[in-house]
């Protein structure tokens, strides 16, 4: 399954309406660990689809940026039927994400 790039039309359907856990990354292209974790949630998307793998770009979708008080990227949020259940600040692993989106 690949990465769903999220904005304020799709947001409800894919995030707060999944019927899956969200991991979702608050991201932006000149952040130079969001790019190094980039890869780790593409990897995650590609071998674990029963989670929903979602990125928001922060410069794009201000106002979800906004609603949510990220103020340092990478975040990552986790859903859960509609609800924030996680949320982490800056680069985690491959391991540590697993851990949060099985809270």
């Amino acid at each position: 399954m690949s990465v769903i790039h999220i904005n304020k039309n799709n947001f409800e359907k894919e995030v707060i309406n999944s019927n899956k856990t969200v991991l979702l990354d608050f991201w932006a292209t000149w952040c130079g660990p969001c790019q190094m974790l980039g890869p780790v949630v593409e990897e995650i998307s590609n071998e674990y689809p029963q989670y929903k793998i979602c990125k928001i770009d922060v410069d794009e979708e201000a106002q979800l940026a906004q609603d949510f008080g990220i103020v340092s990227i990478p975040t990552i949020i986790v859903f859960k039927d509609g609800k924030a259940v996680a949320k982490e600040v800056g680069f985690r692993s491959k391991e540590e994400l697993l851990l949060l989106l099985n809270r």
